[in-house]
């Protein structure tokens, strides 16, 4: 592992930038991308007062061009962006304009469902706990076929939250590994929870042959928030791509190759 596509700032949740350099210099990263969060329109549950890149990404990126002479790494301007459905051109709109490196699609919430916190799921039925799973599904495959981003993020996040976990079924994977061997989006292997919740990268390692009989490989993203985070799960990546074979796809963000 080379590059961790998937860290974040004090521009949304994370920590000091220099800090996050200097842990991915630590484990022998070459190159590192700042994926801070964004959502770019608001909907009727008002989510987007949660995090606000699009009004601070031009200082985020003054930040980086600043620091840049002060590291041997490749720092990426990136976002990572959440997918809402019928936003799609304004998602556009913003994205031609903000000229990130590259872009990170990822499904935090579908409709009435939220996958960041598990407390609308605690009393919900096994039925409605599927149904939740299920949109979320949608509304992966949905955010793979508006072409908008280049990589996609953590591609079943409801396995994060016990109360959802085991629900997702093996066709849900093989609809997503579909449309991504459609698309020109490159899905992630994400170590969000490899200590946490989850405790192990997802999506799981148990269906990533469904992505390789579409011929799908993958990206790596810690999706740290903090110095520690990279320092524990960059190792962690690194022998889950060896032990399970992970195939690994070509990416360019600013026409810098990442293997």
């Amino acid at each position: 592992m080379h590059a961790d596509l998937h860290a974040h700032t004090t521009y949304s949740d994370g920590s000091p930038l220099p800090e996050m350099c200097r842990a991915a210099e630590t484990v022998g990263l070459d190159a590192v991308g700042f994926t801070d969060h964004c959502i770019v329109v608001d909907d009727e549950f008002g989510r987007r007062e949660r995090y606000h890149l699009v009004e601070t990404y031009e200082r985020r990126r003054e930040a980086i061009e600043r620091f840049r002479p002060r590291t041997d790494l490749t720092v990426w301007d990136a976002a990572e962006v959440s997918y809402v459905a019928d936003a799609e051109a304004e998602t556009a709109d913003f994205l031609d304009a903000a000229g990130f490196d590259y872009t990170i699609g990822s499904v935090h919430f579908a409709g009435e469902y939220d996958y960041t916190t598990a407390s609308q799921y605690a009393d919900a039925s096994e039925a409605e706990r599927r149904a939740a799973v299920e949109r979320y599904f949608d509304a992966v495959v949905a955010a793979v076929d508006s072409e908008l981003f280049d990589v996609l993020g953590h591609l079943d996040l409801p396995e994060r939250m016990a109360a959802l976990r085991g629900h997702a079924r093996r066709s849900d994977y093989e609809r997503v590994a579909a449309a991504l061997s459609d698309s020109a989006t490159v899905p992630e292997i994400n170590a969000g929870r490899v200590h946490g919740s989850l405790g192990r990268v997802h999506p799981n390692p148990a269906m990533l042959d469904a992505f390789r009989e579409h011929g799908v490989g993958f990206v790596l993203g810690t999706d740290s928030h903090s110095p520690r985070e990279i320092e524990r799960r960059v190792p962690a990546l690194r022998e889950v791509v060896e032990t399970h074979d992970v195939p690994l796809a070509e990416f360019e963000p600013s026409a810098a190759v990442v293997r």
